[in-house]
């Protein structure tokens, strides 16, 4: 596979940021047969903001429209087709308590059109089914489903939406929420697969330079490209030349945009997620999410579930997910948005055991509130943590990719990491570095699809425990594919 004409064969373009986003770009480019560096300053790739689903149709979101609900969709399937070793294959519940101010109904009208986009989308190709069947992928249940399920036992490999019901029907306060209750095939993504899948990918590709530990200090632009400055793993001062500079920082996109005088407004968002168990716990549970106005003490709850009883959870309150001052924008002349110096110092140097104890007691008590025998649960680890950018001035846009300044440089600004890989596409269109011809997302990337499931879960499980958290967070969970 060759790129489409001769001069981007010898094409040199650099990225820099290997966060999700730098690590799909530079993945998707090697693959088709570019010369690649990765640079990434950290020891290892995608090891940023909590992962813990695709946004398959972004119903986790009121605040969206609809159309970024069908792009969120589309790029969730291509990226499922890209990294099909990373999925957790279980169903998310969508409950509203309450103590909410929204209505159940407010999804139906959207559920059917993107139901009907990805029957669409697998009439196209039957590729694209990879969310269940088009007729599947969501259902709503009324108290009187619920509570009749709750009477009934799990199977030990759940396979019908029903089935995957059974411990939510049994578990959560049914007194407390509206109905009906609507369950939607938008399932787990493994942020440690991901990780996996890429850095075996790339270490398989000698077109791909991947420098971590690596630090960028100097960005110059010339007349037909860039030249870098860093700061190597051993210390060394490099400088290299590139045609093609990929800015795929993340949270830090706006210090590589100073550098290279390319400025842009933004938002950054610092966010954690927090490991527990729940010893008592011995059934499969679905990603559960409790809607809730955000920023307030009744804000949403999310139970996102893993093996052996671990379960990630989010609470969109100050106090446990989000953070005073945790959503900032630029200001003045530099395109780099500044954190309050404590979460920084979180992002920089870990957590303190007692907040870490605090905020996880915090987001159990949040959660006990819907499901009540949760609150025996306890804190498990470190949490999942990171700042996030989000492009522009809107802090409910979720469907973002790239951006171009002049002919050589771009931003690859995804919010959800399902965009990165149509950011990648849409880098090579504009670049023109090489011709698809209709070719599959499959036979595009051969050495991704080489991976066996096995490796990428035995990699994942190595880059868990070396960041400190608890294997089961890299193990595959849900129905067997």
């Amino acid at each position: 596979m060759q790129p489409h004409n001769d001069n981007a064969m010898h094409t040199r373009i650099a990225i820099i940021g290997g966060g999700i986003a730098g690590a799909t770009t530079a993945l998707h480019l090697a693959e088709l047969g570019l010369n690649v560096t990765l640079i990434e300053k950290g020891a290892g790739l995608v090891s940023g903001p909590p992962i813990c689903h695709l946004h398959a149709g972004g119903n986790l979101y009121r605040e969206i429209d609809t159309e970024q609900c069908i792009e969120l969709l589309k790029q969730s399937i291509e990226t499922v087709r890209l990294y099909p070793n990373t999925i957790n294959h279980r169903p998310t519940v969508i409950a509203v308590p309450y103590s909410d101010g929204g209505s159940p109904e407010e999804l139906y009208e959207r559920l059917i059109t993107i139901q009907k986009c990805y029957a669409e989308l697998v009439k196209i190709d039957s590729a694209n089914k990879v969310l269940g069947e088009p007729n599947d992928y969501y259902c709503f249940y009324s108290k009187e489903d619920l509570e009749a399920l709750a009477t009934k036992s799990q199977p030990a490999n759940p396979q019908t939406i029903d089935e995957w019901m059974i411990p939510f029907a049994k578990h959560t306060d049914l007194e407390g929420l509206k109905f009906p209750v609507v369950a939607v095939q938008e399932h787990g993504w493994s942020v440690f697969r991901i990780a996996a899948s890429a850095t075996l990918a790339l270490e398989k590709m000698p077109n791909c330079q991947l420098l971590t530990n690596t630090e960028v200090v100097g960005v110059e632009e010339q007349s037909d490209g860039w030249k870098i400055e860093y700061l190597a793993s051993n210390g060394e001062r490099k400088i290299t030349e590139v045609d093609y500079l990929v800015n795929a920082c993340g949270y830090e996109t706006g210090a590589i945009d100073d550098l290279a005088n390319k400025p842009r407004e933004r938002l950054v968002e610092f966010k954690a997620a927090y490991v527990t168990q729940w010893d008592s716990c011995d059934e499969l549970w679905p990603e559960v999410i409790f809607h809730g106005p955000r920023g307030t003490p009744n804000g949403m709850a999310q139970l996102t579930p893993y093996p052996n009883g671990i379960f990630q959870l989010h609470g969109m309150t100050k106090d446990i997910t989000l953070f005073e001052d945790g959503l900032v924008a630029t200001q003045g002349k530099s395109s780099q948005p500044l954190l309050p110096n404590r979460l920084i110092k979180k992002i920089k140097k870990g957590w303190n055991d007692d907040v870490i104890i605090d905020r996880s007691r915090r987001a159990i008590n949040h959660m006990a509130r819907f499901v009540p025998t949760y609150g025996s649960a306890h804190e498990y680890g470190t949490p999942l943590f990171g700042a996030q950018q989000i492009p522009g001035k809107d802090d409910t846009l979720r469907a973002a990719d790239v951006t171009f300044e002049g002919e050589h440089y771009a931003r690859v600004e995804v919010v959800k990491g399902s965009s990165a890989l149509e950011a990648a596409v849409k880098l090579v269109d504009t670049w023109e570095l090489y011709e698809y011809g209709g070719k599959s997302v499959e036979q595009l990337h051969p050495v991704s699809m080489a991976l066996t499931h096995q490796d990428v879960e035995s990699k994942a499980v190595q880059l868990a425990m070396e960041r400190g958290y608890p294997e089961w967070l890299a193990r595959y969970y849900g129905v067997k594919q």
